[in-house]
């Protein structure tokens, strides 16, 4: 089930970085083909970037990218799906796999879409930067999205382990899936290579390899989502990708306020940085209340 909400996440983000080059770079069918089969012999060597290099590159009948006939609306088995609700019933934050079922649903608005596209007609889309840089930086933004893919889907898998009382060998399954499946990669090498330094690795973002990785890919990431979203192309995978990097490295986070503001209105109570973990507070916020406290929320 994970493997396979983890392909959902790796199809959308390349979907997303094809609309880019489509709507931003303006480049052509072949031209993305050859982007693509150039990266499928870098880090980003895999199934899925070598299938969509061949896609690209077919023509239909009258010479056409027949990529470009095909109706742009997505389907969904389940799979996705339920590795999303399984990660809220385990507390994971799975947000780019979330993000990806998602995203097919919206696609499937295919009518409301055009009715709303005309009522908010985009702005032309116009790029003036250097086109082989911000490809680099197209580039970097998905390797570093896809590395965030596996952490939540690997995060999830621990989780559920402890749950189910299960022995997983994490780096048994990244090389597992290397052998033979739809999200086949030379990357899942460096992820059992990372469960070998440490089986007990709670998050792939802490392995020194994916942690200098990740700081060598985060500008150009942050470049590429900040040019979608000016340019109101959408991108959903890989921004939630990237909120989810920053909010993961956030020694501190607004939670404080969202837990005075259940206490106001819940009375469910809430710690203090200057007091131990597990012991609760509720305050009388307007003095007009009492002292009785609803529930703790731990979590």
């Amino acid at each position: 089930m994970v493997h396979n909400g983890i392909e959902y996440g790796d199809i959308q983000l390349i979907c997303e970085t094809y609309h880019i080059m489509k709507d931003l770079l303006k480049m052509s069918a072949d031209e993305m083909s050859a982007v693509f089969a150039a990266w499928n012999e870098t880090e980003l060597d895999s199934y899925l970037i070598e299938i969509t290099a061949d896609i690209l590159a077919y023509k239909d009948e009258d010479g056409e990218a027949l990529v470009e006939k095909i109706l742009d609306t997505a389907g969904q088995k389940g799979t996705g799906k339920w590795t999303s609700i399984t990660s809220m019933e385990e507390g994971v934050p799975l947000t780019l796999i979330a993000e990806a079922v998602y995203a097919r649903f919206l696609s499937a608005q295919k009518e409301e879409r055009v009715r709303a596209s005309k009522l908010y007609p985009k702005k032309p889309v116009n790029f003036e930067g250097e086109k082989a840089a911000f490809l680099e930086d197209l580039r970097k933004a998905l390797y570093a999205a896809k590395i965030i893919s596996y952490a939540q889907g690997f995060s999830l898998m621990r989780e559920a382990a402890k749950t189910y009382d299960w022995k997983l060998n994490l780096g048994g399954i990244a090389l597992l899936w290397r052998a033979g499946c739809i999200i086949r990669s030379v990357f899942l090498g460096k992820i059992k290579a990372a469960f070998d330094r440490d089986p007990d690795l709670s998050n792939l973002l802490l392995d020194p390899y994916f942690s200098e990785t990740i700081k060598s890919l985060v500008e150009s990431w942050r470049r590429v989502v900040g040019a979608a979203i000016q340019n109101g192309i959408p991108v959903p995978t890989l921004a939630s990708a990237l909120n989810y990097f920053d909010g993961y490295t956030s020694e501190r986070l607004p939670a404080n306020l969202l837990q005075a503001q259940r206490d106001y209105f819940g009375a469910h109570t809430y710690e203090r940085i200057d007091k131990p973990r597990g012991e609760f507070f509720h305050t009388n916020w307007t003095g007009r209340g009492g002292k009785t406290s609803s529930t703790t929320y731990n979590a």
